[in-house]
C-alpha cells in the first residue's frame, strides 16, 4: 500500500479505487455495479450518505468538462479575500516584491498574532490548487511565531494577488497520453534569516527528494492500473549537480550527501528516471523558490505581456490599514508607507 488513505479493488475487468478522509469518502471506478455493490456494503456498515457525483470534497470545487475534471477553489479564495476585507483593493500582478527582504525583526507586532497565523494557514490549503502562491506561503510561515506589521501586511498582498482570479483552476486530464516531467531547483543561501537555501536542501538533495516523490508517484499510479515503463524526466538547471548525481567517485567535498546521491545514481541506473540540463530561463520549479517569477505569470495568464507590475487603476485616499477590519499597530500606517508604498486600496465603482 502506497497511501493509508487509498484503497484499490482490482479484478479482472474492474477496477475500483476509495479514497479516505476522516469521514469524507471519495469513489471512482470503471465498474458501476461494483460502485454501487461497495456503496450498500459500506452502507450497511458504517450508515453512509451517497451524495452523487462529486462536486465538492474536503474544500475542492471539481467539475466535469470534455478535456476531463477541473479542481478548483473559487469559493474557499473568495471567502478567504472577503474575510480579511481585502474584496474592494485594486488587484496587484505579482506576490512579493523582490526588493523587499522580510527578516525576524522589522516593525511593530500585529495587535493579534492569530489574526496572522490563521490567514497563513488557510493560504497553506489554498496551495492545492495555487501552487503559485507556495513561495510566498513557505516565506511567510518563517514568522508565525511573533508576526509583525510589514509580515502581514505583505501577507494582505497575497490576497490581492489573487483578486487577479480567484477561481483559477487546475485540469486533471483525461487524455490517454499519461507522460510525467520533474523540475527540480533550490534557491541556495537566499534566506536572509538562515542563510540556507529557501527549500532547505542545495541542488542535488533537491534532486533526491524529486526522485523519492516519482517512485512514490509510480507505485501508486501502478495501484490505480496505469503503468510509465519509459524513464521521467528530471530538469535541473544546475550542471554541478548533474554531473554529482551521475559521476559514480566521490571526492571530499561530496562525502556528507553520499547517501542523497546513491539514491539519485540507484533511480538513475534502474530506468526510474533520466536527467536533463534546462536553462534558468526556463526552469518552472522557479515559482517555488523566488519571490517574483513573471514569465510563470506570463504563461498562466492572459494579461498583456508589458504592464507596470504595481500600478493601480483606481486609488482611494485611505491607506490600507484604515480599512481592514482589525488593528495592525498603532503605526501600521507608516511602516505600511515604508514597506510598500504603491498598494493602495479600492473602493467599488
Amino acid at each position: 500500500m502506497n497511501d493509508y488513505s487509498l484503497f484499490t479493488k482490482v479484478s479482472s475487468d474492474s477496477l475500483i479505487v476509495l479514497a479516505v478522509y476522516v469521514d469524507d469518502i471519495l469513489l471512482a471506478g470503471n465498474d458501476v455495479i461494483e460502485m454501487n455493490s461497495l456503496k450498500s456494503f459500506l452502507d450497511d456498515q458504517f450508515k453512509i450518505k451517497d451524495l452523487g457525483s462529486v462536486h465538492y470534497f474536503l474544500g475542492l470545487e471539481i467539475s466535469l468538462i470534455p478535456q476531463g475534471y477541473v479542481m478548483s477553489q473559487h469559493k474557499y479564495t473568495s471567502d478567504l479575500i472577503a474575510e480579511f476585507n481585502c474584496q474592494h483593493f485594486s488587484p496587484v500582478m505579482t506576490l512579493l516584491d523582490p526588493s523587499v527582504k522580510l527578516v525576524l525583526d522589522m516593525g511593530e507586532p500585529i495587535s493579534d498574532p492569530s489574526l496572522y497565523r490563521r490567514l497563513i494557514g488557510k493560504l497553506n490549503f489554498l496551495q492545492h490548487t495555487r501552487p503559485d502562491i507556495s513561495f510566498s506561503v513557505q516565506h511567510l510561515s518563517q514568522f508565525l511565531q511573533k508576526p509583525q506589521v510589514p509580515h502581514m501586511l505583505v501577507a494582505l498582498h497575497v490576497l490581492r494577488y489573487l483578486l487577479n482570479d480567484p477561481a483559477q483552476r487546475v485540469l486533471l486530464s483525461s487524455s490517454s497520453d499519461l507522460s510525467l516531467t520533474a523540475y527540480s531547483d533550490s534557491d541556495w543561501a537566499a534566506c536572509a534569516i538562515s542563510r540556507k537555501s529557501v527549500t532547505a536542501e542545495a541542488e542535488y538533495r533537491a534532486l533526491r527528494k524529486v526522485s523519492a516523490e516519482i517512485s512514490w508517484l509510480l507505485r501508486l499510479l501502478r495501484d490505480l492500473g496505469l503503468s510509465i515503463s519509459s524513464p521521467v524526466p528530471i530538469h535541473c538547471d544546475n550542471q554541478a549537480a548533474l554531473h554529482i548525481a551521475k559521476n559514480p567517485v566521490f571526492h571530499e567535498r561530496t562525502k556528507h550527501i553520499e547517501i542523497d546521491c546513491h539514491y539519485v545514481r540507484t533511480c538513475l541506473q534502474a530506468g526510474l528516471i533520466s536527467l536533463h540540463f534546462i536553462s534558468s530561463s526556463n526552469q518552472l520549479a522557479d515559482i517555488m523558490t523566488k519571490a517574483c517569477c513573471k514569465k510563470y505569470l506570463d504563461l498562466t495568464t492572459d494579461l498583456p505581456p508589458k504592464i507596470n507590475l504595481f500600478q493601480n487603476a483606481r486609488h482611494d485616499s485611505r491607506s490600507i490599514a484604515d480599512i481592514l477590519p482589525f488593528p495592525l499597530s498603532s503605526h501600521a500606517g507608516v511602516v505600511w508607507g515604508q514597506i510598500l508604498p504603491t498598494m493602495v486600496a479600492t473602493t467599488p465603482d
